[in-house]
């Protein structure tokens, strides 16, 4: 199963390319996403690469976490999944009546 890794401090100039080529050193890449304002589509200096076993993902974790990369010290550990938004009948605004 496929292990996704999150990896902040990124340059404003790399690219999913370079991220695959850095993190293939420790094992097979399933995808890499940089994550981008929707707003200015600028990058907002961190994404996502999933691997596609644990024993990758460990091994790219230890070999990437601290290396530079473009210039900047990347921080690279598992990513967390995001909890589910807690919507309803709101609105947008808040309000509890």
């Amino acid at each position: 199963m496929a292990k996704k890794l999150y990896v902040g401090n990124l340059s404003y100039s790399t690219t999913e390319d370079s991220l695959k080529n850095l993190f293939s050193e420790f094992g097979t890449v399933a995808g890499a996403k940089i994550i981008f304002d929707r707003d200015s589509g600028s990058s907002k200096g961190f994404g996502f690469v999933e691997m596609e076993t644990d024993e990758g993902a460990s091994a790219a974790v230890t070999g990437t976490n601290g290396r530079e990369l473009d210039g900047r010290q990347l921080r690279v550990n598992e990513a967390i999944d995001k909890p589910p938004r807690k919507g309803g009948d709101r609105g947008g605004y808040g309000n509890s009546w």
